[in-house]
């Protein structure tokens, strides 16, 4: 296999349809093979189905910690989006590279992967290992076969770069995500009746506390500065419940979402939410109809908050490579909150491209932000063989 460039990785990256619903085994396995040309093995970890995988390998020695360079490689949704072109057909205008995941995050992966030639070619005096992943962007749910991976190597990573698009900035810290489903049984009656109960209504009433619970966390003061919005946020993002206005509805969910700031009590507000339920709602939902009231909260994602951890390994060398003073913070999560509080790495989010393009139609990362990458990667390979 040919080696590429950069940008010509990008484009290849970008016309796998990778989104989050659909299979990423052919981008694996394309990567794979790629790699296997230039001497490294792969090694895949594989959802229960096999239609999704991981992939960790590793150049150089591996008889002693390293560096972990980390993505994932899913992407967002195109359906319903106005995209002027082919989502899945990398496009250059004006020195700007339009495609689906060019920005979050396959731009990263494609300047890692450009420079497997020269790392390979490198007497590297320390390991430096390839972390790819599915799932990250419905909530970091695919990564943990590869965190798990690294929590048990006998020589961990003495630093994880996750390449979420930060501009190149070094981000130490980002909120947590909870992501949530509460299921909510009533009984079904006629509405003149007033003998059912009403799912819709006591669900109502659990969102009217998480609102609460949201105008009380955003007017405490902050608990680390530089976070927009500076305070936990707690979100519900779909409700759905009943069939017709004259039937008392017998169900009712909602899906939400709470993001804790890091440094504040993470399950403050689920724990909060399940006491109002037990004490208020279902007392109250169980005197009308015991034998139907119910309610259920499930977790569906979960991602820690990623720690700051100054002075740290990571921090301290992506800080030098990123030519850098200064560290930022982000109200996005990503999988380096995992890779840090479940892997047990010291991990930091530096990667190209701007989270504003993320997610958006015509989705776009500047050739500035590939270069810029790419010589970070220089930087690296630099260090590692001890040259600087």
């Amino acid at each position: 296999m040919k080696d590429f460039s950069a940008t010509e990785m990008l484009a290849k990256l970008v016309s796998f349809d990778t989104t989050s619903w659909k299979s990423n085994l052919d981008l694996i396995d394309f990567v794979t093979t790629y790699l296997n040309d230039h001497g490294i093995a792969a090694r895949t970890f594989y959802n229960e189905g096999k239609t999704k995988a991981n992939l960790m390998a590793t150049i150089g020695p591996d008889d002693r910690p390293g560096i972990m360079l980390s993505g994932h490689t899913d992407v967002v949704p195109v359906a319903e989006q106005n995209w002027s072109h082919d989502p899945f057909d990398m496009m250059e205008k004006a020195g700007l590279l339009y495609g689906r995941g060019t920005c979050d995050m396959k731009g990263f992966i494609a300047c890692v992967l450009a420079a497997v030639p020269d790392f390979v070619a490198a007497d590297l005096r320390e390991p430096l290992h390839l972390a790819f992943s599915y799932d990250e962007e419905v909530g970091c749910t695919g990564v943990m076969s590869l965190v798990e991976h690294v929590r048990e190597m006998p020589h961990r990573p003495r630093a994880c770069i996750v390449g979420e698009p930060t501009s190149m900035k070094v981000v130490n810290s980002h909120k947590g995500i909870f992501h949530l489903l509460t299921r909510i049984y009533g009984l079904e009656a006629h509405s003149s009746t007033d003998r059912g109960l009403n799912a819709v209504m006591y669900g109502a009433e659990m969102i009217s506390f998480l609102n609460g619970l949201a105008r009380e966390m955003a007017a405490r003061p902050p608990v680390i500065d530089g976070f927009d919005p500076p305070y936990t946020t707690v979100h519900v993002g779909r409700i759905k419940g009943g069939t017709a206005a004259n039937i008392t509805p017998a169900y009712c969910e909602f899906e939400w979402d709470f993001r804790p700031i890091p440094g504040a009590d993470q399950d403050e507000v689920l724990t909060r939410f399940n006491a109002h339920v037990a004490e208020v709602i279902l007392p109250a939902m169980t005197a009308k109809a015991a034998d139907h009231a119910k309610v259920e909260t499930d977790i569906l994602a979960l991602v820690p908050s990623l720690l700051p951890q100054s002075g740290s390994t990571a921090e301290s060398l992506v800080l030098a490579l990123a030519n850098q003073n200064a560290v930022e913070v982000v109200s996005y999560g990503t999988e380096a909150g995992l890779f840090q509080a479940t892997g047990g790495v010291p991990t930091v989010v530096c990667g190209p491209g701007s989270i504003l393009q993320a997610h958006k139609p015509d989705e776009y990362i500047a050739r500035s932000e590939m270069t810029a990458c790419t010589e970070f990667m220089d930087r690296l390979r630099a260090v590692m063989k001890g040259q600087e």
